[in-house]
């Protein structure tokens, strides 16, 4: 509870600022506070709950010597500020900062060739029916097709159209490997087969959040090519980022125009330099707090897709439901909950050992 007082002067001060109709005109600076507001609001609100119904705690008691019926109503106050204190307590365990942000998020194929390929498309198509679900906008930065109709590769953006609906706060736990297990099409004795495709998340890093230096980019163009390597494009417009200091390498030729494909690759750029300080950062840090449930090796196994059982898991909370179906259809809530709550778990555990 030791913050609280700071976090309720910083939450008069951003609403202050956003009364400033000059504030408005910068966009940006607008959004980041929208943000911040958003996640401060839960804690004023419950904060200012808090001290009122402390207040009638009090003046219950003074009637309760005089009229006993005021006895049962002062214990109910009593209940209500339990719990009160209880959801302060977890409002104020500390939030990972980027938890405001958007997503790009980055689909691979693994091992198992074209079932992987597939299976990477049906992750993509289930992270696009979820965005769509919690009103979500997507985009795609970069897509390599295979012939059969899976995705070898492909990148997409994931924001969100209001300032108190952080993406990041959801989707950060996808990151991992991701594994099938089903019947392929083109497999004729019915066997079922294991395949996997990763995923990784990244919070989107805006320019004030990463700056590179132009002098550290290495840029090729090369001619875009589709599936079988086919040449899609008769001109060089696919582009291929190479960041020398960190060797960080994004190529990008989703689109016709060798800027738009530049502009992306530079999103994507960004995202990864940001969650590489970020992994430093934490490394260096001794007293660091491990989550549960954060994945810090990227090729962990996150999460098991059983088709024959219609059965999903996630291992590292042990959440199973059988409802794969509704899960491929874009409903995640459910595990994402589970995630979450892990994690807030562990973050209220590390607070008070």
């Amino acid at each position: 509870m030791s913050r609280l007082p700071e976090l309720l002067a910083e939450y008069a001060e951003v609403e202050r600022a956003l009364s400033d109709p000059a504030v408005h005109a910068d966009a940006d600076r607008a959004r980041s506070l929208g943000r911040r507001f958003a996640q401060l609001a839960p804690i004023a609100a419950t904060a200012a709950e808090l001290d009122t119904v402390r207040g009638d705690l009090g003046t219950a008691r003074e009637l309760a010597g005089e009229d006993a019926s005021f006895a049962s109503e002062a214990d109910a106050l009593v209940t209500r500020i339990e719990e009160l204190e209880a959801r302060l307590r977890e409002l104020l365990v500390p939030k990972d900062p980027n938890d405001s942000k958007d997503v790009i998020l980055e689909i691979k194929a693994g091992e198992g060739g074209d079932e992987s390929a597939l299976f990477a498309g049906d992750l993509l198509r289930m992270y696009l029916r979820y965005a769509e679900r919690q009103g979500w906008t997507t985009e795609v930065l970069d897509d390599e097709p295979t012939d059969l109709g899976g995705k070898k590769s492909v990148t997409i953006a994931v924001r969100s159209r209001r300032a108190d609906d952080a993406v990041w706060a959801k989707l950060k736990y996808e990151g991992g490997v991701h594994r099938v297990q089903r019947v392929p099409a083109t497999e004729s004795q019915g066997r079922i087969h294991t395949s996997a495709a990763g995923v990784l998340a990244l919070p989107e890093a805006e320019e004030v959040d990463v700056q590179i230096d132009p002098n550290d980019l290495r840029i090729d163009v090369y001619r875009s090519s589709g599936p079988g390597g086919q040449s899609v494009n008769t001109t060089d417009s696919a582009v291929r980022i190479t960041h020398v200091p960190t060797g960080t390498v994004v190529s990008m030729q989703n689109e016709k125009s060798q800027l738009q494909n530049r502009e992306a690759g530079m999103r994507v750029l960004r995202a990864r330099l940001l969650a590489q300080a970020q992994e430093e950062a934490d490394a260096a840090a001794s007293d660091a707090r491990r989550s549960q449930v954060r994945t810090v090796d990227r090729s962990e196994r996150v999460r098991t897709y059983n088709y024959p059982e219609n059965r999903i898991s996630d291992h590292r909370v042990g959440f199973k439901a059988y409802n794969l179906d509704q899960v491929l259809d874009g409903a995640l809530d459910d595990v994402i909950a589970a995630l979450q709550q892990a994690d807030t778990d562990a973050l209220l555990a590390g607070e008070s050992g």
